[in-house]
């Protein structure tokens, strides 16, 4: 299977039964080739044959069906073009749970309201993640960005009995790879980041109580 035909398929991961034909507009695949990829996605797990439809489990089968594409080969960056915010969100913790961290989403803390999109717990640290899920961004932007995850990690930590490192995890690389000693992370480079994050913790900012 073509990892380049399974990306495409994202988009046609839709709530309701989806045809085969709707699959093929929305994926903008012909319907042979989007016949053929709908098959193969219920074969892996991904979707059920309901008569002449399939019912998928948003948004499960459409993280599902990314990983199916970067299993086949298809890169993390080309992927995240396909999959909307909350996917993002998704994603991102999935690699942190690879990587063996206890992964929370859509942390909400109260007094006053503050929402941290994905906390991911190892060896008595966290890493509180903001995803932008976005193109480009400017340095005022990324400086902005910054600051609030900051106020999110030191009122996280008055919470909590363990330092936090403030993380902002990106669509794509941006010029800017530091902000105040806050990592500005790709996607596609958030595997290695977690693999090299402890040796480095003397150069990222960590906040504690």
């Amino acid at each position: 299977m073509n990892p380049k035909l399974v990306v495409k398929g994202i988009n046609g991961i839709l709530e309701g039964g989806v045809s085969i034909t709707d699959f093929s507009l929305v994926s903008e695949l012909d319907e042979i080739s989007a016949k053929e990829l709908l098959y193969a996605l219920v074969q892996n797990g991904i979707g059920t044959w309901n008569d002449d439809l399939v019912d998928f489990d948003i948004p499960n089968d459409r993280l599902q069906t990314a990983l199916f594409a970067i299993n086949l080969g298809a890169t993390i960056e080309d992927v995240s073009e396909y999959l909307t915010w909350r996917d993002f969100e998704s994603l991102t913790g999935l690699i942190l749970e690879e990587k063996d961290f206890d992964v929370t989403k859509n942390f909400i803390m109260t007094k006053p309201r503050m929402e941290i999109d994905v906390v991911g717990k190892k060896m008595n640290t966290a890493l509180l993640i903001d995803c932008k899920h976005w193109k480009t961004m400017s340095k005022s932007a990324l400086d902005e960005i910054v600051k609030k995850q900051i106020e999110r990690v030191k009122r996280y930590v008055d919470d909590e009995s363990m330092s936090a490192l403030p993380v902002i995890v990106t669509l794509h690389q941006e010029e800017i790879q530091f902000v105040d000693n806050v990592p500005i992370v790709p996607i596609m480079k958030l595997s290695s980041f977690l693999d090299e994050f402890v040796g480095n913790l003397d150069s990222l900012m960590s906040i504690e109580k």
